[in-house]
């Protein structure tokens, strides 16, 4: 749980929500509408206004049958955050729009911008800053249990 907490705070991913079309065990598509925004007029779209008043719009799009492996798309406002724990989660990001500065707890800063990737390890802990982003995900928590 300790590790899903760093992730939650960040992606408001608690409990990922399905639409009823979404089938186990087949390819899951993104379609060039879906990352022009329209994915998140999903009614499984989940929307969370954050104590610092920063809005997240997210939608996943698929979680493994062992709930390891897991992929989105997510939206987020104006925020920074302090990742004092470490992250709990590997990820993957693939920025599509804006951007977002990770300034590593070593002092490493990086900018990644719309077009641009980054992997995340679980152990990573810094600072995370945006002016507001759009992204795909991919997460891999191989800690984490099965419901």
């Amino acid at each position: 749980m300790k590790h899903l907490i760093a992730t939650t705070a960040l992606l408001a991913l608690s409990q990922p929500a399905f639409a009823d079309s979404q089938v186990v065990g087949k390819p899951v598509e993104l379609s060039k509408a879906d990352l022009a925004g329209k994915i998140f007029e999903r009614s499984d779209m989940k929307e969370t206004t954050h104590d610092d008043g920063h809005v997240t719009q997210s939608v996943t799009s698929m979680l493994s049958s062992d709930q390891k492996f897991s992929s989105g798309t997510y939206k987020s406002g104006q925020t920074r955050l302090e990742i004092s724990e470490p992250y709990g989660v590997d990820e993957f990001m693939y920025f599509l729009e804006g951007s977002v500065t990770l300034t590593s707890s070593d002092g490493t800063v990086q900018t990644i911008e719309a077009g641009e990737g980054i992997t995340v390890p679980k152990e990573w802990t810094g600072t995370w800053e945006t002016e507001g982003y759009t992204k795909i995900w991919v997460i891999y928590s191989g800690d984490h249990e099965s419901q």
